[in-house]
């Protein structure tokens, strides 16, 4: 950004979040009870298994003897996947209202050097226009 703002100081440099698509939101928003619910059941240490005469599987057994290090686990494990689901690593650059660059057409970010060269041509080609536009008027 300080490269960017030195070379060209006239430039207003913005930023925003690209909601994910619906479903990667509502399967994060259901993780996340999911993840709080197995917590609480984790600490009360009700044994739910039984009620359902099912037999307790050993890793059940295992968090109940260690709660803290199981609902760290949990914890950790689930908001990973929360913010795998909410991440869509779009990054986009636009330049007087005009798309310049896209993450997610092109599947990966520009490198400083190729920024500057599209900034570059962007500005050269805006400059072109506008005299283009001023001898036509």
């Amino acid at each position: 950004v300080r490269v960017i703002s030195q070379r060209y100081p006239d430039i207003r440099i913005e930023g925003e979040n690209c909601l994910p698509q619906p479903i990667y939101r509502h399967i994060a928003s259901l993780l996340s009870v999911f993840k709080l619910v197995l917590i609480g059941l984790i600490i009360v240490g009700k044994d739910s298994f039984a009620f359902f005469g099912m037999q307790v599987p050993s890793i059940w057994q295992w968090g109940q003897e260690n709660k803290v290090y199981a609902c760290m686990m949990v914890f950790s494990f689930s908001n990973m996947i929360e913010n795998q689901c909410m991440s869509t690593g779009a990054f986009e650059i636009t330049l007087k209202d005009v798309p310049v660059w896209s993450k997610l057409e092109s599947g990966h970010l520009p490198s400083m050097q190729q920024l500057v060269q599209i900034l570059d041509n962007e500005m050269k080609l805006s400059v072109h226009m506008d005299s283009i536009l001023y001898y036509r008027s």
